[in-house]
């Protein structure tokens, strides 16, 4: 723990503070005085330090499905972040048009959970649209660039890198700070960076302010982004375990859903009322109530919406819903939930590290089911 500590320079006062622990308590773990011998405390941990609790378990075991050309899919993605040697004067190598639709095909990526594949397609795609704006600084360029900056943020936090997810939606907001709602765009991602660095109050700091700069005249595709920033700022909330907060803000954007076209969504924030829904089930067990999420849940399942919803977003959400299975103890039902959500995206499954928490749970809860053993078995972790 002290090493993991250290390499994200965290002191123990800090880890202490995200832990809601003393320093006297993170000081005796890290001396060996006091043993991490429950897996919630573990996993807790390993939430806060943004890594696999099997590091902390000193397992050794192996890599998950894809996980070496996904280690090496992120360290040329991370490569092409650290690149600050653009030439403005030199052509761009994609013109324009060819760029928005490698942009769109890379949006469809995410949307499938093909992280494996977005990983390899991003740094060329980074650098191209990094070049592109440099050559031309028009505002097509700088949307085109801000969106692969947002893709490469929003599957970097899924994969646990969420202090290079950080860095990446800081750049697409550096680039869109002369746009009101391009800039509002890039908050999204920067919202869910910071919930996962475990920098709650943060996120909500940036995202409610950035609902406030988009107001009803504007087009119905921009309000859609107002939703989106709304849902998001209410997952903050529930960090901060601010129920009332969380009230609101899912309330207004539920107005908002109610009353645009959902078929325009310029942004690609993907905002309906089904994800409104799902964020009322999510929220309720970021907020300890993990009752009241299942019980959600099963009203989201009879009514059907959510199945509409990119298999990216409705993989992550049943992932959630097996979080809040465990928290009541219904261990069946968060295996099933996770079968579910495997068969819906493999890779939001088999290469998260919020899944891997999932499957060590249930094996301390006794033997398991013969298709969660197998998934476990496909992920590498011990049975």
């Amino acid at each position: 723990m002290a090493r993991l500590r250290s390499r994200r320079h965290m002191t123990q006062q800090m880890l202490a503070d995200r832990l809601g622990r003393s320093k006297s308590w993170v000081d005796k773990v890290e001396r060996g005085v006091r043993t991490l011998d429950r897996f919630s405390v573990i996993a807790e941990v390993a939430t806060v330090l943004c890594v696999d609790p099997t590091l902390l378990l000193g397992r050794d075991t192996p890599p998950p499905t894809g996980g070496a050309s996904v280690a090496a899919g992120i360290d040329a993605v991370r490569a092409a972040l650290a690149r600050y040697d653009t030439d403005p004067d030199r052509p761009a190598a994609t013109p324009a048009g060819d760029l928005a639709a490698r942009v769109g095909h890379a949006w469809l990526a995410y949307e499938h959970a093909d992280y494996p594949g977005l990983l390899r397609a991003l740094p060329g795609l980074l650098g191209d649209a990094q070049l592109a704006h440099a050559a031309s600084g028009s505002g097509k360029t700088a949307s085109l660039l801000v969106q692969a900056y947002r893709i490469t943020a929003s599957v970097l936090v899924k994969l646990g890198q969420a202090d290079l997810s950080w860095f990446a939606a800081d750049r697409a907001m550096a680039v869109a700070s002369s746009d009101p709602s391009l800039s509002a765009s890039a908050v999204v991602p920067l919202g869910q960076a910071l919930r996962a660095l475990g920098c709650a109050r943060l996120a909500l700091a940036a995202t409610v302010p950035a609902t406030h700069r988009i107001t009803t005249p504007r087009p119905p595709g921009t309000m859609l982004l107002r939703g989106a920033l709304l849902v998001e700022a209410a997952r903050a909330a529930a960090a901060c375990k601010d129920a009332n907060g969380v009230r609101e803000l899912l309330d207004q954007a539920a107005s908002i859903a109610a009353q645009v076209n959902h078929g325009d969504d310029p942004c690609r924030v993907g905002f309906c009322p089904a994800t409104v829904t799902l964020a009322r089930v999510t929220t309720a067990a970021d907020l300890g109530d993990a009752h009241e999420a299942v019980t959600l849940h099963a009203e989201v399942v009879a009514l059907g919406q959510w199945l509409r919803l990119p298999v990216e977003h409705r993989a992550a959400y049943l992932l959630d819903v097996a979080q809040a299975h465990l928290l009541v103890g219904d261990l069946l039902a968060a295996g099933r939930t996770l079968i579910q959500a495997d068969r819906t995206a493999p890779s939001e499954v088999r290469l998260r590290p919020a899944a891997r928490t999932v499957i060590a749970e249930l094996t301390r809860g006794g033997p398991l089911p013969a298709d969660v053993a197998s998934l476990a078995t496909a992920i590498g972790l011990p049975t």
